[in-house]
Parts: structure tokens; sequence; C-alpha cells
């Protein structure tokens, strides 16, 4: 066992990453958006963001933004060809909907928080993520999340399904997450987690989400596919005029 663990730290700091590094040590920095996926006024994300800002912020390789959905009146989803106009300016149904989606549209990745309502996501989370609609502004960035719930499941089948709706956006979807459960006494009077196997996941995560986020930004620079909806329509059309 002490073999193993002495391998698992030589292999972690022998793989730490040059893109990561790069990130951290540059004055560019990765556009990180944290979204606070629940609007309840009792919310217990109160107690995990602040951490989760905290940890991100000290990471160094993130310029780091809060999105939290209750400062976003997304109305319930209801965007349809009517209401984009211009695919490549879309105006959407509400100004609010199109901020939304510039917003995304600017960040390298995605960090979300969530709590578990149902064995799912909550409902505001979901529209806010429906919401990004034609601008494709999840598509090839990393996702991370943080769940969370009162009693011991942590979570973890609203992240799974969070995972889900990442996959279907073509996002990349980080395998380790942080998952809280307990919520209500997680946290200690300085606001920092009481099981430090917390700590070690957060730190884990961020690594991960640093290199799939350097990795993923210069895979974009470099050009992107177009989405493949677009590409099954062209092939569709290509063989309808051929025959």
């Amino acid at each position: 066992m002490k073999s193993i663990v002495v391998g698992a730290r030589r292999l972690s700091h022998e793989s730490a990453g040059t893109l990561t590094h790069s990130y951290r040590e540059s004055h560019v920095k990765l556009k990180l958006k944290i979204l606070i996926g629940s609007t309840r006024p009792t919310r217990a994300a109160d107690r995990v963001a602040p951490w989760v800002l905290e940890r991100a912020s000290a990471h160094g390789a993130f310029d780091v933004e809060v999105l939290d959905l209750r400062d976003w009146a997304l109305p319930m989803f209801q965007e349809h060809v009517g209401t984009i106009g211009d695919f490549s300016d879309p105006t959407y149904s509400d100004p609010v909907v199109r901020q939304w989606n510039r917003t995304i549209k600017d960040s390298d990745a995605l960090l979300i928080v969530t709590p578990e309502y149902l064995h799912s996501i909550p409902g505001v989370l979901k529209n806010a993520l429906d919401s990004v609609f034609v601008s494709f502004a999840l598509r090839n960035k990393p996702l991370a999340a943080v769940g969370y719930s009162i009693g011991i499941a942590a979570g973890v089948r609203a992240v799974e399904h969070l995972m889900h709706v990442a996959i279907e956006s073509e996002m990349v979807p980080l395998r380790d997450t942080v998952l809280i459960p307990k919520v209500d006494s997680a946290f200690n009077e300085q606001g920092a987690p009481v099981d430090p196997m917390t700590e070690i996941a957060m730190t884990v995560m961020l690594d991960d989400l640093a290199w799939w986020a350097a990795l993923l930004t210069q895979g974009r620079a470099a050009g992107e596919l177009p989405p493949a909806a677009f590409r099954t329509r062209a092939a569709m059309a290509a063989l309808q005029e051929a025959s």
C-alpha cells in the first residue's frame, strides 16, 4: 500500500500538465463561469458557493465570474425559428436570453453548483441550459460540477443527470466531481469543509478542469467542425440533390 501511495504522489507531480501550468503562470487566464443552479430563498448553495468561488479563484488558472440564476430572470424556454431572426446574431424572444447566450459564449469552462431535487437538477437550472440555444455557446467546453444535498446522496443523481445534459450540449463533462452530503453540517464556522476529502476532490476537479479548458480553448482557436446537426442536414441535402 505504501508503494502505491508513493507512486501516486510521484505520478501526480510528474503529470501535472504543462498546459495548466502555462495558464497559471501567464497573464491570460481561462474564463471560468461558476453557475449557481438554485434560486430558493433558503438554498444551501449559499453555504457551498463561497467556498467554491474561493477555491476556484485561488487555483491560479482561472478568471472567475459567478452567474447566480437569481440575477437572471430567464423566461421559460420558448425559443423557435421565429424568435431567432438572424442565426449569426440571434435576437431571441427576450433581451435577457440574448445576453445569457452571449455571457455563456464568453467562457472557456463552466462549473455548476447544484442541489438535487427529485433525483435531478432544479428546473431553473435546466431552463437556463435549455436557453443556450442556437448560439452553441456550451459546445466544446468542459463542465465541472459540485453537487450537494441535505441527505447522504450528496446530489449524485443530480450531477449524473447534469452530465447527460452536458453531453447533449456537446460539452466535455468531467468524470471527477465534488459531492457534499449532509450539507447543513458540511462546513465549519470559517466556511471550510469539515471532511478533508471534499478539499481533495475540489483540487482534483479544478486541476482537471484547467487542463481540459486549456486544451479545448486551443482546439476551438485552431478551428471547430460545424455542429453535427448542420453536417447531417448538409449530407442529407447532398443525397437528395444527387438522387
